[in-house]
């Protein structure tokens, strides 16, 4: 046997000794926004119910700024050695690459792990806005356009977006008042000092439940579990308005197939997980089905989005700020 081939033999070796022995140390979770929002508490979830299979930890590290750009950012230039994952959603891997000039590509400077769970969004209301279904709704926008308002998370952000898309679905015109996040906007909301929101239902159910705001629609083809008695907008009168925030798994580009495919296993065998489940179902997830649980789903459905998002956000002009 010649030189090159042993030291072939010996390189094939040690490769399949540090597949087999990986993770040998704690992997860390970079999280793009602070601690106690959702993606955070999605983040420490999954960190929680991965590590069983994986036997290390995943520690959750927080790394925020720039809408999430700074933290993915991160990501982009770790090492690819398995030990660095990132969270991320339709924000930071869809809209802020409409929006931002980015050191990185979104698409191509990450290996897609999975996806973990959706939460499609909820068209709300304040108590006095007169419509009784969306479609009265619709109406009641378009013929008071000139005051109507839509609070939004800020400038740029999911709430933002979705307005600018429900304006090119359907038609109507409302001016957008930005906030400091989902809160304050929803506080106002209830306060009857802004008109309509489109938000999270996470975020928006218990307000619903409360009887201090009003539901229109769900933004996705099926009901949500947790609501079923709210319509989607296909049942509603407005097909096609789907919209979902989804969160998923990506590792810097370079991360040996081997090491993927063992997160993937620790992030499907964690979804599998009864007390992960209910915990992500609380916060108003959906997961997805095992079969839309693999890397090549999520950078199909990446890909799709992304074509489906960018001109909607630059024919609105949307600038980051």
């Amino acid at each position: 046997m010649s030189k090159l081939h042993v030291l072939t033999l010996l390189a094939a070796l040690a490769t399949d000794a540090g597949a087999q022995t990986y993770p040998s140390r704690p992997l860390t979770m970079v999280v793009p926004y602070s601690a106690g929002g959702p993606t955070d508490t999605i983040a420490r979830i999954m960190a929680e119910g991965m590590r069983a299979s994986l036997g290390q930890t995943i520690i959750v590290d927080n790394t925020t700024g720039a809408a999430g750009t700074i933290g993915v950012g991160r990501v982009a230039r770790a090492a690819p050695d398995g030990y660095t994952i990132g969270i991320g959603h339709w924000g930071t891997h869809v809209v802020n690459a409409a929006i931002y000039a980015l050191q990185y590509d979104v698409l191509n400077d990450f290996e897609p792990v999975a996806m973990i769970a959706t939460n499609p969004q909820l068209i709300v209301a304040k108590k006095a806005v007169p419509a009784s279904n969306l479609q009265e709704l619709i109406a009641w926008l378009k013929a008071n356009s000139a005051t109507a308002t839509q609070g939004t998370a800020g400038h740029g952000s999911a709430s933002h977006v979705s307005g600018v898309y429900l304006q090119s679905v359907t038609g109507a015109r409302f001016q957008f008042v930005p906030y400091r996040g989902a809160g304050p906007a929803m506080q106002d909301l209830v306060a009857g000092q802004i008109d309509i929101m489109i938000d999270q239902a996470a975020n928006s159910l218990p307000q619903v439940r409360a009887g201090t705001i009003k539901a229109y629609a769900v933004t996705d083809k099926a009901r949500l579990a947790a609501a079923p008695e709210i319509p989607t907008v296909d049942e509603a009168g407005a097909p096609g308005l789907h919209i979902a925030i989804w969160h998923a798994l990506w590792m810097p580009k370079g991360t040996p197939g081997s090491i993927i495919a063992r997160l993937n296993a620790a992030v499907v065998a964690a979804l599998a997980d009864a007390g992960v489940r209910k915990r992500l179902a609380d916060l108003g997830q959906e997961i997805p089905p095992r079969e839309q649980q693999t890397p090549e789903v999520l950078v199909a459905y990446h890909k799709a989005e992304i074509e489906k998002w960018w001109p909607i956000i630059k024919a609105a002009n949307i600038k980051g700020e």
